[in-house]
């Protein structure tokens, strides 16, 4: 991410000096950079980072190139880049600090080693002093197109115009140079040796004013961007700031204390008050109140919270105080650790853009071999001037350089994450971002996915004329509430509300694959399944049926009988989820086939299935089996499976593409998907898909763009409508083009009434 501020320096001065231990003499060259000494890293931050501070860092194609150089580094396992503040933190073992600084440096970029990352406060003061030193630089630069203009035939009013356009070119475009030079030198035709080459050119054939106003706008562009850029990253690393510095912890004593949330141990007990951010995950152990975890998990109606339930850090504690166990550290919060995987998904980068950094690498050098031509066979070939002939060919120049080529793919996938990462949907990387356009079968698993996951009581029939309704819910709840068994609590909880109290319940026993029996009031009572009522011979033709109809609709059925008969029928039933009918429809709609893969009986399968329009339903399957189904199917289609990431593993695996459902609460869905649904709302799948090919039209709108605007303005070269004013106007044009289309993927609407994505 393009931040590094979410560890800001806590001393009151930090912004003056940034902190480092180190600072090298010489700019490195990528022949000859040498590894850091072990000193320079000597000094490990509190955080476990490295923080490097790179000078000549200051636009996104810099960027890209220390991406391109630290690539080979699988033990890196984050890069967050602030571009404002030159800064660049690295998430890796402290072992690998020196060849990952040495693989900077051969890159060609001088480093620092700071102690700590660079402070919001920091990359401010250095964006003021970049607009202050480009606005010096812009007016020396007008200075000498006045000079120019209205003394045109003064030497010494000239050589002062010289003069102050020198100056400008110094003060906007210093690095510019530094950087054009060094990537001349070793044969590399980058971005800064194009318009090293042009302003160096226009200058010497006299046309001085122009060089100056040319890198100055050059300059002020290359800052636009950047700052375009990091808007759209801090979409992500800006979710960072809704988790609170402090907590309120309970002491030894039970008082409470505000203390640092960095040193909240696991284990501990913290308090949040109603209308405050939760600093920490934690299961809640003390009260019952809503919590509105938008920030995490995307849902926009506040979730209700009671002892047992899990809760985040960055959520909002809505009406009422709550006390919660602290499940984990700070630095490893279920919202530290969607940014972290966000941040990791920028490097693996979409087949698209892997296309537009090759066509770039080829495009800049054949533009470079076009504007040499032009200098030299023009004036031999059609008679034209020396001087008019180069001017072309340095208007051809600025014109190439691939600016807007090459940022209109990252900002356009970088919005897609952080629009994605808003709705609870994290995306691990472009390149499943963008391949989530082409599914045309969507695998789910039933249990978890397509339903609660939790059994509930759906029915209850009274079959006793001796006992009142309310006497045998009290008989039927009493047992029930009494066994850890699913089926039993699902019984217990469907009954409770109904209740006053409990019965009191002596000689109570489970019978194992049978159910629970117990004394009530005297009296012998079982809560059985129907193996036990046949056993008991309590199976009457009637009863037979009406279980055997429940049994058909994949429900399972419980009796309560006692000495005298069976008194009363409950039937319990994993619910489908009510988004999972909604979800399969908008499937169907876009032309996606749904398959259920469940590990459930046929007839429990077939009843989900049918009432939300799933046909193919493949039912009684192991996880080698699911694993096969999905290798099935690949063989025509390209395949998304959707699973809670644990006995679905192989096959999310497997798929072109794999959903994991309930990353919130997950670890193993956050390692095996592709793409995690952090609050198990199945319609996140389909706004993936809608996303998927927005994104990917976007893309090729930014490519068309930059691509056109340069095609235009070279023919204009070429026929001598083109000034270089004119072409760093363009190139300007159409990197702020690019980089604001790409940003409007972050504007996503969704109505409640249908999961719509608008952009």
């Amino acid at each position: 991410m393009s931040s590094i501020s979410k560890h800001p320096s806590e001393h009151p001065h930090a912004h003056e000096h940034p902190p480092h231990v180190h600072h090298h003499a010489h700019e490195a060259t990528p022949c000859c950079a040498a590894a850091p000494t072990p000193a320079k890293t000597a000094v490990v931050p509190a955080d476990g980072a490295l923080h490097l501070r790179i000078p000549a860092m200051d636009c996104p194609t810099e960027e890209g190139q220390i991406r391109a150089a630290l690539e080979r580094f699988s033990e890196i396992r984050r890069l967050s880049f602030d571009l404002s503040g030159r800064a660049l933190s690295i998430a890796a073992p402290e072992s690998s600090w020196a060849a990952i600084t040495a693989a900077v440096e051969a890159a060609g970029f001088k480093t620092e080693i700071l102690q700590t990352p660079v402070s919001a406060a920091q990359s401010a003061h250095t964006q003021k002093h970049e607009l202050l030193r480009l606005a010096a630089a812009l007016g020396v630069a007008l200075l000498a197109e006045l000079l120019n203009y209205f003394a045109p035939d003064s030497n010494a009013w000239q050589l002062g115009g010289m003069a102050l356009a020198g100056l400008a070119i110094v003060l906007a475009g210093g690095s510019v140079f530094r950087k054009g030079l060094t990537a001349l030198a070793h044969g590399q035709l980058n971005i800064n040796a194009l318009m090293t080459v042009a302003v160096s050119g226009a200058f010497l054939i006299g046309q001085w004013p122009e060089a100056a106003m040319v890198m100055a706008l050059y300059a002020l562009a290359e800052l636009i961007e950047a700052r375009a850029v990091e808007r759209a990253r801090h979409a992500i690393s800006g979710l960072l700031a809704l988790s609170p510095q402090q907590a309120e912890l309970r002491q030894p004593d039970g008082s409470w204390l505000l203390v640092a949330a960095q040193s909240v141990a696991v284990g501990a007990t913290v308090r949040v008050r109603p209308g405050e951010r939760l600093a920490l995950d934690g299961r809640v152990t003390a009260g019952q109140g809503a919590i509105d975890q938008a920030a995490v998990t995307g849902e926009s109606v506040p979730v209700d919270k009671g002892p047992g339930d899990e809760v985040f850090a960055g959520t909002i504690n809505q009406n009422a105080a709550l006390e919660f166990e602290v499940t984990a550290l700070a630095s490893n919060t279920v919202l530290a650790r969607i940014i972290e995987a966000v941040e990791q998904a920028q490097a693996k980068r979409a087949p698209t853009q892997r296309f537009v950094d090759r066509f770039a690498a080829l495009y800049t050098p054949a533009v470079f071999v076009l504007a040499l031509s032009v200098a030299i066979g023009a004036p031999l070939l059609l008679g034209w001037t020396w001087a008019s002939a180069i001017y072309k060919a340095l208007v051809l120049l600025v014109i190439a350089c691939p600016c807007a080529l090459v940022i209109s793919t990252p900002v356009t996938v970088v919005s897609g994450l952080a629009a994605a990462a808003r709705r609870g949907i994290l995306i691990k990387g472009g390149v499943y971002l963008e391949e989530a356009r082409k599914i045309k079968v969507v695998a789910l698993d039933k249990t978890g996915t397509l339903t609660a996951g939790r059994p509930e009581l759906v029915a209850q029939m009274m079959l006793s004329t001796e006992l009142p309704e309310d006497r045998l819910l009290r008989i039927a709840h009493s047992l029930a509430a009494r066994s850890d068994h699913p089926v039993s609590k699902a019984i217990a909880a469907g009954t409770r509300a109904e209740l006053a109290e409990l019965a009191d319940v002596n000689d109570f026993a489970a019978a194992p694959g049978r159910g629970v029996q117990g004394r009530i009031a005297g009296q012998d009572y079982l809560l059985g399944n129907h193996r036990w009522i046949e056993e008991r011979g309590q199976c009457s033709p009637a009863l037979e049926a009406m279980m055997a109809e429940h049994e058909q609709q994949g429900r399972t059925v419980t009796v309560l009988a006692g000495a005298s008969g069976v008194l009363a029928l409950f039937a319990v039933a994993d619910t489908v989820k009510a988004s999972s009918q909604q979800a399969v429809a908008e499937l169907l709609a876009m032309g996606i086939r749904p398959v259920m893969l469940t590990g459930d009986n046929a007839a429990t399968a077939r009843a989900i299935a049918a009432p939300l329009g799933i046909a193919d339903v493949r039912a009684g399957l192991l996880p080698q089996d699911k694993l096969a189904a999905i290798e099935a199917l690949r063989g025509d289609h390209v395949v998304a499976m959707v699973g809670d990431g644990v006995n679905d593993g192989p096959a999310l695996s497997a798929a072109n593409l794999g959903f994991g459902m309930g990353g919130a609460g997950s670890d193993t869905a956050m390692e095996a998907a592709d793409v995690l649904i952090m609050n198990d709302d199945l319609r996140r799948v389909p706004e993936t898909i809608r996303l998927s090919q927005r994104c990917y039209a976007v893309l090729w709108q930014n490519i068309a763009l930059a691509l056109g605007i340069k095609l235009v303005f070279l023919l204009l070269a070429l026929f001598d409508n083109a000034s270089m004013w004119m072409a760093v106007f363009a190139d300007m044009g159409a990197s702020l083009l690019v980089v604001f289309n790409g940003m409007r993927l972050l504007r996503v609407r969704v109505h409640a009434e249908r999961s719509t994505l608008k952009i």
